[in-house]
């Protein structure tokens, strides 16, 4: 059969895109959950959103009655998705539009029940948007519909789409170019409400930075994970219904759901806006129950429901490393490889014979000075391909198989019919430096961002409160 042939039967995969097009800014994204969908990722720079300790946790105590009766059948969790903020309205194809780009994103289909939960969180973050957009005005801050248009341009530049493609795009998603537009006013409204209110009023002493820096130098070596998490606030009164919610999202995720798509849409933590990425932390810097959660993954592993003060959280390793250490999958490889198609038509067995022949002959390739001509004699196409970070090879079986070749060696062969057979062959490899870490600015900046993130929280908090909101 092929397969026994191809030794070790790898294929060469692609990341899956979580979202379909990307909005990129200068710096990672104040605003807490503005855009539903922010498209693109940044890294994280806060700490999980978690309450260090029972007696700091909020005190949600309601004194409600047992036995309790309810006069009238109002259901409060059933709404339609219409609202009047400040009045201002929220209108029903405002969230359809909004919950169709969510959809197109994440690429999978929900159940009723989930799509109605959905629409709730949808409403709410178009609540938080509104209110934002709001608060920018009442400041006297105003987003020129020029800026809109450039930030709109560049989308769709990013993702190498005309702007009538990406129209095109959003219109059979389900949405609008209307809709996105808003999004982009709302954040950068809030971005630039937050450089006036809240970032003039942040200060991280130089003390402070160096002691982080001294702490981080002897640490070095220490085990990091690049994490993802998703947070949802619970209390003694809906503790099990958002336990219930988290297990779903859990599964989901299990089912191919995008990670970063959910972390946008249901997380109430300030990183829910950078897809829940709490960027590179040690096990010391987590809530206990968090840490050893963590501590037993592997990158691309998902653990929770988890059980913290305050709430549930759900986690994601996206990567580890050791700290201010090399990582090999930082070398740099120059790579040669050789490949045969098969014709249309062609079958298993002639394949399989085809296969065979390619194997036998790549075993007798001795380095990339000979490597041309046994292509030639096979038939085979060459591409060359220099400077390659490890990191970006995709498939976790390839990539360790280069990082453990000599210079001259050959992958086993790997494809498919469909795909036609290749080979790697190492022609050199540049190892990376010792990391060096962040430096004394790029630490400022790290803590800065994450101060201005929790009072970014607390101006979202006390905006809610103020307003005024109608349901329909």
């Amino acid at each position: 059969m092929l397969y026994d042939i191809l030794q070790d039967n790898m294929t060469l995969t692609k990341l899956r895109a979580s979202l379909p097009i990307k909005l990129s800014v200068r710096k990672p994204a104040l605003a807490l959950a503005t855009l539903s969908m922010v498209l693109g990722a940044f890294p994280g720079l806060a700490i999980a959103q978690t309450v260090e300790n029972e007696a700091a946790a909020p005190n949600t105590s309601l004194n409600v009655p047992d036995g309790l009766t309810m006069f009238g059948s109002n259901d409060p969790n059933v709404r339609r998705a219409t609202a009047v903020v400040n009045n201002e309205i929220i209108t029903g194809t405002d969230v359809d539009q909004r919950v169709a780009l969510t959809l197109s994103a994440n690429r999978q289909e929900l159940s009723a029940e989930d799509l109605a939960r959905l629409r709730l969180q949808v409403l709410r973050n178009l609540i938080d948007e509104t209110l934002q957009i709001q608060e920018a005005a009442a400041n006297e801050i105003t987003v020129a519909d020029a800026e809109v248009e450039q930030t709109y341009a560049q989308v769709a530049q990013e993702n190498r789409q005309s702007l009538g493609d990406l129209e095109r795009y959003l219109v059979q998603a389900g949405s609008s170019v209307q809709s996105l537009k808003r999004q982009i006013r709302g954040e950068i409204a809030w971005r630039r409400l937050l450089g006036r209110n809240v970032t003039p009023f942040v200060n991280v002493a130089e003390e402070e930075v160096n002691d982080v820096l001294e702490r981080l130098r002897a640490a070095k070596g220490t085990e990091e994970f690049r994490v993802g998490e998703i947070y949802l606030s619970a209390n003694s009164q809906n503790e099990a219904e958002v336990a219930a919610n988290a297990a779903r999202i859990i599964e989901q995720l299990q089912q191919g759901g995008s990670f970063v798509a959910y972390a946008r849409q249901f997380s109430e933590a300030s990183t829910a806006v950078v897809g829940g990425d709490l960027g590179w932390i040690r096990l010391g810097q987590l809530p206990p129950e968090l840490a050893s959660a963590v501590g037993g993954l592997q990158a691309g592993q998902l653990a929770g429901p988890v059980r913290i003060p305050g709430g549930f959280s759900i986690v994601y390793v996206i990567d580890k490393r050791q700290l201010l250490m090399a990582d090999p999958r930082d070398a740099r490889l120059s790579l040669k490889q050789l490949a045969i198609a098969f014709p249309a038509g062609t079958t298993e067995a002639q394949a399989t014979q085809r296969a065979g022949e390619f194997a036998s002959a790549v075993r007798t390739i001795k380095g990339c000075g000979n490597a041309d001509e046994i292509a030639e004699q096979l038939g085979a196409t060459v591409v060359n391909n220099d400077f390659v970070p490890a990191r970006e090879i995709t498939s976790p079986q390839l990539q360790e198989t280069l990082l453990n070749m000599s210079v001259g060696e050959v992958t086993p062969p790997f494809g498919s019919i469909e795909d036609g057979v290749r080979v790697l062959v190492l022609c050199g490899r540049d190892d990376p430096q010792v990391a060096g870490g962040p430096n004394f600015d790029q630490m400022m900046d790290t803590m800065e961002n994450e101060r201005i993130n929790k009072r970014a929280q607390i101006y979202l908090r006390d905006l809610r409160r103020d307003a005024v909101i109608e349901y329909n």
